[in-house]
């Protein structure tokens, strides 16, 4: 409700059409748009996040943020870090566990953290994650493979402090909305940005509006990160630093969540007072630029837009 709104508020006439199924009931039909903002994550599989631009691209449908291939790059955590480090973009030495027997051949040094390869909201990420010793890694990796039937990427820790960066734009275009630094309130306990303390963020995080020498390297590491994917429109990138304050590259979320209140990206637009409507505006001159340089001519259909 939130995105028509944002829509209709910039002259757009929204046809709101729900999921995968529903898409593709309505192109079966005939229907088109001028694009499609899309929010769709899908449900089953690594590349769930990659179907609805998919079946856009075969339809020669324009849509917000990034194609498949980034989509399904960017999922899958392992493959996401080889493309950066290939970009010599610091990211920390990691492993992957694709089965029990996968675990004794893990070298990475002690503390490590473990989490599913393909989960987005802090899914898998909990104070477990943090391991000590051989013993927590078999029984960590156990308990995510059985839970998440998906492979388990097991990074060195980093101890250092966390930001999520926010980017708006593609290419040449992206620039830096800004750097916010996630901050525990609880500073005694193992700090992870897990599903628990992301679902109850306004009692247990602050979010911190920072521009230090650290946070201007994150966000410069986050825009060299952003394009070596080839991600497009907004998104956030998450960092955290190493022991020697070095920010080095988590993920990338290149299809942010857009929530009006509670979505990391929503929170730091607001923290640099950015409205909502802006936020959603700058994301949709992003793509229609992008329509205007590449898409090939196709018929128009008056100034709609689907959600």
């Amino acid at each position: 409700e939130a995105i028509e709104t944002a829509l209709q508020s910039r002259g757009y006439v929204v046809d709101r059409i729900g999921n995968l199924h529903d898409l593709m009931v309505r192109l079966i039909a005939g229907q088109t748009w001028d694009f499609v903002f899309n929010i769709a994550e899908g449900v089953h599989g690594i590349g769930r996040e990659s179907q609805v631009p998919a079946v856009l691209d075969a339809c020669a449908i324009p849509y917000t943020f990034s194609d498949p291939l980034t989509m399904s790059v960017t999922l899958d955590k392992a493959v996401a870090k080889r493309i950066v480090r290939d970009h010599d973009i610091p990211t920390a030495p990691f492993a992957l566990v694709r089965q029990p027997s996968d675990i004794a051949k893990v070298e990475i040094s002690f503390p490590a953290f473990a989490k599913p390869v393909g989960e987005g909201t802090g899914k898998g990420i909990g104070t477990a994650s943090r391991i000590v010793d051989r013993s927590e890694l078999t029984a960590v990796s156990r308990h995510l493979l059985t839970t998440y039937a998906q492979s388990v990427i097991v990074e060195s820790y980093l101890p250092g402090r966390e930001f999520t960066v926010g980017v708006l734009g593609t290419g040449e275009d992206a620039t830096i909305m800004g750097v916010i630094e996630v901050v525990p309130r609880d500073l005694m306990s193992v700090w992870t940005y897990g599903f628990e303390n992301k679902e109850h963020y306004e009692d247990r995080v602050d979010y911190r509006l920072v521009d230090d020498d650290e946070a201007r390297l994150a966000a410069a590491t986050a825009l060299r990160a952003w394009n070596a994917l080839n991600c497009r429109d907004g998104g956030r990138v998450d960092l955290r630093s190493d022991a020697n304050g070095v920010p080095n590259f988590i993920e990338v979320n290149p299809l942010a969540g857009l929530h009006p209140v509670r979505s990391d990206l929503v929170i730091l637009a607001r923290r640099i007072g950015m409205s909502y409507e802006d936020l959603i505006g700058r994301i949709v001159d992003s793509c229609l630029k992008r329509i205007t340089v590449f898409s090939p001519p196709r018929k128009a259909c008056g100034r709609k837009v689907a959600a």
